[in-house]
């Protein structure tokens, strides 16, 4: 019984593992400055808003996959446990999430060398909604 049980946990960790991350738990890779030292303040401000604006469009699928992920897992683990071994989290979507992290701390690292005086704001973590 208690090799069961164990078994049981494990198969549960290593599933919950491959799940997609929430965007928030997505670190920043690391980008160089140095293709953005070149460009001037406009064209850092308008570059950062590019940016931003995809790291808005990603983070929410990138939520999104979390969430369905979380929602499968349950019910494979409950329903149908083997099909859990089949949940993968977007781990293409979360390397994409991380570099645009990092472009956004590398232009405002180069806005700052520049003294553009841009100022780049952390957004506010979305509410969850109620369903």
């Amino acid at each position: 019984m208690k090799k069961q049980l164990f078994g049981i946990l494990a198969a549960s960790s290593l599933v919950l593992s491959a799940c997609a991350q929430k965007a928030e738990k997505i670190e920043a890779a690391e980008v160089s400055t140095i293709v953005y030292k070149q460009l001037s303040c406009k064209q850092i401000a308008t570059e950062a808003q590019r940016v931003s604006n995809r790291v808005g469009e990603v983070t929410g699928l990138q939520n999104k996959a979390a969430k369905d992920d979380a929602v499968a897992t349950g019910v494979a683990l409950v329903v149908f446990w083997p099909a859990a071994f089949f949940i993968k989290g977007n781990k293409t979507q979360a390397a994409e999430l991380s570099r645009l992290k990092g472009e956004l701390v590398a232009l405002e690292d180069a806005s700052k060398a520049k003294g553009c005086g841009i100022v780049f704001q952390k957004a506010a973590a979305p509410a969850e909604k109620a369903e």
